[in-house]
């Protein structure tokens, strides 16, 4: 499970040291994709082939499940950290979540999350008032 919040920096080659507490989990290798809040999301390789599986499986036939597919796989880097625990972001999604060298990494429960430090700031104070909400309308429900 990832929990936590943490503020590595990008070194100039885009590569990331995964926090100490997330490195035994992906050190075998991780699968770093999109968010819908242009955010990174990252699984462990078996996590990612869950939450695949019913978008695999889903029918190619109806236009937003293409859409979620091409996205989802498209946006999608198996990468392999080194021994010191460092991972390369690829180009491409340092450019979709706006990543320069400030981030900050989130445990999500079943991911972790890569964010410009600032979009971060952001989301967090935009989300914090309807957290407490949260609770009342959607915990019941679980």
């Amino acid at each position: 499970m990832f929990l936590g919040t943490y503020t590595p920096k990008l070194d100039e080659k885009g590569r990331l040291i995964l926090p100490a507490k997330f490195r035994d989990e992906l050190a075998d290798g991780l699968v770093m994709t999109r968010t819908q809040e242009r955010a990174l999301a990252v699984y462990t390789k078996e996590a990612f082939e869950e939450l695949m599986a019913p978008v695999a499986s889903a029918p190619a036939t109806v236009k937003q499940v293409r859409d979620y597919q091409r996205m989802l796989a498209a946006g999608a880097s198996f990468e392999v950290p080194d021994k010191q625990g460092r991972v390369t972001i690829p180009p491409i999604l340092r450019k979709y979540a706006g990543l320069d060298r400030d981030v900050v990494v989130i445990g999500a429960g079943t991911r972790a999350e890569i964010w410009d430090a600032e979009a971060w700031a952001a989301y967090s104070e935009s989300s914090e008032a309807g957290f407490a909400d949260l609770d009342e309308e959607f915990m019941p429900t679980l």
